[in-house]
């Protein structure tokens, strides 16, 4: 169920957006303001209407965990409620895809049931935070999770605003008919929550003289690529694995604005769809959304800023085959925030440079392990702090070089003891992070787009993945793996 659930949403948010931050950029349409009238029309604060949706998801959702799926972990009590107030927070046990990606998705649904009905960002959090803590502690039998309550709602912090603000473009209250039944079922699919709302308040078949757009026309890009993906296992036997694959990325608002406006105003999204027996549906999701930002320098040669980020990362594989029978690579970073510059260089007309540098603290992150195999998890929780720093080459809009690095230093501090007696645990009430360890995690890419005509791109992309942990109880492990991408692209 997990795993169908996985692939359900994975292919909704494909389907939709992602991003990257394009080198060689077009503007789907021209750039509008919000109407003051919008704004004021769907900025009043609801907070009992937004309270008791969250309330009915979670127990719709317990409701169809319990009678429809007869899950065990749904039959609750007075004793389970109880137990899980005394006993406290537990380090859970669930497959990567389950903790840092549909719980942040989850928590995404709680934060746009606030986000609907008038609250801002940050007001929205704390709802996704309480719709959260209220599973937790009262719908599941089990333990309530350390790494859930903190992915669920600052992971749904991410998602929610980009899955809002997505939504946001194909809303018009000036429609009728058809054509306005489409656009608010797209808005539904997208945002499922605010679809809702707009149900409940009338506003999905009310018209306006507005289009109802709280963030009006943002400067926004699209593109979308698809062709074939290799990935290859380096080390003592080589694997090798061929498939489709498929891009589509979205560039949010003006990289170079010093306007604070609100948080994500500037985002980007960047995902990676794969058709392979042996991968995962999703190998590659990143989110960055800019919180604040202030400007350093702005001349007529140069343009530098210093901003505040959100960040969501999120980098998965499985076997190739059973050549090896070994994992490439698997981490993630649902909860991370840090500093970023962005460079522009506008001393040359028809080449174009501009670059980037964030460095990150994570409050919660995930890398593979050689050896925790307990219940669905082959990873090991961890926090610590990543770097991520690129450039962006261009002449004219014809051809364009992109590289980028990213570093994680991830440290699993409650590591289970050395003489653990493992055909005697607890799955459930197995409370360690992982293995104790420390791991070293570097994704580079270099990626080239020729122009073919008009809009249509030849894209190569390289990746190159390496894992270096060092365990405490076991000897160290360094991995290596590459991946290359040749497709077509579109930019709308």
């Amino acid at each position: 169920m997990q795993n169908k659930l996985l692939l359900f949403f994975t292919f909704l948010l494909i389907s939709f957006y992602a991003q990257a931050q394009f080198a060689i950029r077009y503007q789907v349409a021209p750039p509008k303001p919000a109407d003051s009238i919008d704004i004021a029309f769907y900025s009043k604060k609801k907070f009992w209407e937004a309270a008791t949706q969250n309330f009915g998801l979670n127990m719709a959702i317990w409701g169809f965990d319990r009678f429809v799926m007869k899950e065990d972990f749904a039959y609750i009590n007075m004793h389970t409620i109880k137990k899980n107030l005394k006993g406290g927070f537990v380090w859970d046990n669930d497959q990567m895809g389950t903790n840092m990606f549909l719980h942040p998705y989850h928590g995404n649904l709680y934060y746009n049931s606030a986000r609907s009905r008038g609250f801002n960002y940050w007001e929205s959090g704390l709802f996704a935070l309480g719709g959260s803590a209220m599973w937790e502690l009262f719908m599941e039998n089990e333990y309530p999770s350390i790494n859930d309550i903190i992915a669920t709602p600052i992971g749904g912090l991410s998602l929610g605003e980009v899955l809002y603000r997505t939504s946001d473009l194909v809303l018009d209250d000036r429609r009728e008919g058809s054509h306005r039944f489409g656009r608010e079922l797209a808005a539904f699919v997208i945002a499922p929550t605010r679809g809702l709302t707009r149900i409940l308040n009338g506003d999905a078949w009310r018209r306006r003289s507005t289009t109802g757009k709280q963030f009006g026309v943002p400067d926004v890009s699209v593109e979308v690529s698809a062709g074939v993906r290799v990935l290859e296992l380096k080390g003592e036997i080589l694997d090798k694995g061929v498939g489709a694959a498929m891009d589509v990325n979205i560039e949010y608002g003006d990289r170079f604005s010093d306007e604070n406006e609100k948080p994500y105003d500037y985002f980007t999204f960047k995902s990676n769809l794969n058709i392979h027996s042996s991968q995962p549906m999703l190998s590659q999701l990143n989110i960055i959304g800019r919180l604040y930002v202030t400007e350093l320098v702005d001349t007529k040669n140069d343009f530098l800023s210093l901003g505040f980020y959100q960040h969501f990362d999120y980098y998965d594989s499985d076997t190739i085959s059973d050549v090896s029978g070994k994992i490439p690579y698997k981490f993630c970073t649902p909860a991370s925030f840090g500093a970023g510059f962005i460079y522009q260089s506008k001393r040359l007309q028809n080449v174009g440079f501009n670059a980037f540098l964030h460095t990150n603290l994570v409050l919660l992150g995930g890398s593979l392990s050689d050896h925790y195999v307990v219940d669905m998890r082959n990873y090991n929780l961890a926090s610590g702090f990543s770097t991520k720093l690129g450039f962006n080459l261009t002449y004219k809009d014809w051809i364009s070089v992109s590289g980028n690095y990213e570093v994680y230093r991830m440290f699993t501090w409650k590591g289970y003891p050395k003489d653990i007696d493992w055909d005697n645990i607890d799955v459930h009430e197995f409370n360690y992070q992982g293995d104790r360890s420390q791991a070293i995690l570097h994704a580079i890419s270099l990626r080239t787009d020729i122009k073919l005509r008009n809009h249509l791109f030849l894209t190569g992309i390289y990746y190159n993945y390496m894992r270096d942990t060092n365990y405490r109880y076991f000897d160290d492990v360094f991995s290596k793996t590459s991946e290359g991408r040749l497709m077509l692209t579109y930019k709308f």
